[in-house]
């Protein structure tokens, strides 16, 4: 009897325990989570903010800091207290007012344009915010299609405005109290932040209106430490509609900022840290009662990418000085390249495929991206384009390594094979079809009876147009993509694929005109020189020439070298050199280019030998002109790798209108001129950290 009498009593206990938890759990829900805001009968009012983490940095390879944080301020509403204040509406009344007065916008979701005649404007909306308006209008019983005038007429009742105010006023103060009703009653949204990194200036004239329930809370807004490398460190933005259930997945709330483009995006996984939770008890006057943190905010791990900032910066100025001076002068007798547009380059580590420079011209100022887009967007050259990445070019005669590899491969030439450069290709004369040597264009002149190597360094068209009707377009197009020319570099940001010039490419293009498209040996004469339907982007080009310097190993290009925690104390993640694709290379094939790539540089005829001749590292280059379609003067590439005997470092140059490519090498050298100042700094430890391996 005493254990049954024991158990029973325990049993009591337990029923007893239970019923005051859930009593407690009712009262907790009395006064907290179902709490009317309009009623002023409890003495307290609890709500939960979301604690943003702060987000990790980016750095260059060295450690130099590219994208940090700051502290801000931000202006957060508590509903409770708003509502048991006296005079709510005209407390927001002369919020909003103050507002518009200094011309501070904030973001608010009520689906109802700013002025008279009303309508709806859900289609701006994502499809949680229209799920949370159709919540809303169920929550007031009311009909899902009520007109946006009656809505506004409807919730001005609801809401007591006074008849004497002014539309401007009515519509402002109604969008205000439609985000402070949602966070009462109808969803598990936080805390309304009515304002992000508030200025001084601003905080200071706000909060002198003494508004009840709007405090400030403490938060970190992104900050570049540098002026370069805009197009890709990129941008942080809202969550868009589209993006919203990848990031709903994921855990994000639905106000935050995520990397839109660049490294800010590519690298989002990294960077976002995880959102605290704090919970704020506050009395009728606003005065905090108690508040902790349900879950601490962990801020997001930082990201040093492969870019060297100093190198970054050679590239940006000596491309841009390139191309004010092709503007201002032109190049030779007729001044070409005087008309020069945009521009790119991209440099590659040869043995890793780790970018270490990628500029695009024209450019901007990352720190000012938000308050100059409007006038980035007129700007002409169009500066926000990433021609490094984006823009797609037919290569001109940087492509004749391809054709000179193809060739030796099937025995069609040799390294010692000749052939006469007569002027004018003669060989199609029957078809209409009568290609000449550039130097014959111009000058009247032949470059004689050359070997490959020779034709290389001097880049002759004729001995290329022979040499790639013996090889065909087939075997051509093979080694092109194996060295990665029309395919992707696999680098984090987004690129454009291109096209190589083949049967397929050129049957798509001209699908709508069967006439044209057709292959014919006209073609094959323009892809040995680079020209055809060819369309690669500057860093496919450089992932190229790191890869013809590798012979034919062609790694994934990346801008990813390390992952270290937010205190600098732990390694997250590092990248390890991936192949994506080798292309069979002979000997003597091997042989010809990187002589004739040298020869460019170092023999008397070379293209490139004025420019880079006498530089004190061995330098293997080839200089390429290309036709386009509209009017003006030809485009001008550039491509090399040095050192010639040991590869490190590979670079591709590209200038719309640019003329001619040995111009440009002077870009080539001002990175290369970087890079083998410090190569030695390059792989440091991050100054006074202790990074785990």
């Amino acid at each position: 009897m005493e254990r049954v009498s024991r158990n029973r009593a325990v049993a009591i206990l337990l029923l007893f325990a239970t019923v005051l938890g859930l009593f407690g759990f009712r009262m907790y829900g009395l006064q907290i989570r179902d709490a009317d805001p309009n009623s002023s009968l409890e003495s307290t009012y609890t709500t939960w903010s979301r604690v943003t983490a702060a987000r990790g940095e980016i750095l260059d390879r060295n450690g130099n800091v590219l994208v940090t944080n700051r502290a801000s301020y931000n202006l957060v509403f508590n509903n409770y207290v708003i509502y048991n204040s006296d005079h709510p509406n005209e407390a927001l009344r002369k919020l909003v007012n103050l507002l518009q007065e200094r011309e501070i916008s904030y973001l608010e979701h009520l689906p109802v344009t700013l002025e008279k005649p009303y309508e709806y404007t859900l289609s701006q909306l994502s499809s949680t915010w229209q799920g949370y308006f159709k919540d809303f209008l169920s929550y007031r019983e009311w009909d899902s299609d009520i007109s946006a005038a009656q809505l506004m007429k409807q919730l001005r009742s609801a809401y007591r405005i006074p008849n004497d105010w002014e539309d401007r006023e009515v519509r402002l103060v109604v969008g205000l109290r439609y985000e402070l009703e949602l966070r009462s009653d109808l969803t598990s949204l936080p805390a309304y932040t009515l304002l992000e990194d508030v200025s001084s200036e601003d905080l200071s004239a706000i909060l002198e209106l003494n508004t009840p329930g709007l405090t400030v809370e403490s938060s970190t807004v992104r900050e570049y430490a540098t002026t370069h490398a805009a197009h890709i460190l990129g941008n942080l933005g809202l969550i868009e509609a589209s993006q919203w259930p990848e990031y709903k997945d994921k855990g994000y709330s639905m106000d935050a900022y995520v990397g839109q483009s660049g490294f800010e995006a590519a690298f989002e996984e990294y960077l976002h840290g995880t959102d605290g939770v704090k919970l704020t008890t506050v009395d009728t006057e606003g005065n905090v009662v108690s508040e902790y943190f349900q879950t601490e905010p962990k801020a997001g791990a930082n990201v040093e990418t492969t870019i060297d900032l100093n190198m970054q910066i050679a590239a940006e100025t000596a491309l841009e000085q390139v191309i004010l001076e092709l503007r201002e002068e032109g190049l030779g007798q007729k001044h070409e390249g005087q008309d020069a547009e945009g521009g790119a380059v991209v440099a590659i580590d040869v043995k890793t495929g780790q970018v270490l420079a990628c500029a695009s011209y024209p450019t901007y100022n990352p720190a000012t991206y938000s308050q100059d887009f409007n006038q980035l967007l007129k700007t002409e050259w169009d500066p926000l384009y990433n021609r490094a990445l984006q823009a797609t070019y037919a290569p001109g005669s940087v492509f004749k390594m391809a054709v000179t590899i193809a060739a030796i491969n099937d025995g069609e030439i040799s390294s010692s094979t000749t052939i006469e450069d007569k002027g004018v290709y003669t060989k199609y004369e029957d078809e209409g079809y009568t290609p000449q040597c550039l130097i014959y264009t111009n000058y009247k002149q032949t470059h004689g009876v050359i070997n490959v190597e020779e034709a290389l360094a001097v880049s002759c068209n004729y001995f290329f147009y022979e040499a790639g009707i013996r090889t065909g377009m087939p075997d051509i197009d093979a080694v092109a993509k194996d060295l990665g020319l029309g395919e992707k570099t696999g680098v984090e940001l987004f690129e454009e694929q291109g096209h190589r010039a083949n049967a397929e490419s050129k049957a798509a293009l001209y699908a709508d005109d069967p006439s044209r498209s057709g292959w014919y040996d006209a073609d094959t004469l323009m892809l040995s020189i680079g020209q055809s339907e060819c369309a690669f982007t500057p860093i496919q080009l450089a992932s190229y020439t790191a890869a013809l310097a590798n012979r034919g190993v062609r790694y994934r290009a990346t801008f990813l070298n390390r992952v270290i925690s937010s205190d600098y104390q732990t390694l997250v993640a590092s990248a390890e050199p991936e192949v994506l694709s080798t292309c069979p290379i002979c000997d003597d094939a091997y042989y010809a280019y990187t002589t004739g790539m040298r020869m460019a540089v170092s023999d008397d005829r070379g293209t490139v030998k004025s420019y880079l001749g006498d530089y004190p590292v061995a330098v293997a280059g080839k200089t390429g002109t290309a036709q386009h379609s509209s009017q003006g003067s030809d485009n001008g590439s550039f491509v090399c790798y040095a050192p010639y005997e040991d590869p490190q470092i590979a670079i591709a140059v590209f200038v719309e209108k640019g003329a001619q490519g040995g111009n440009l090498s002077r870009v080539a050298k001002a990175i290369m001129d970087v890079y083998f100042g410090q190569t030695q700094q390059a792989n440091a430890e991050l100054p006074g950290e202790n990074v785990g391996n």
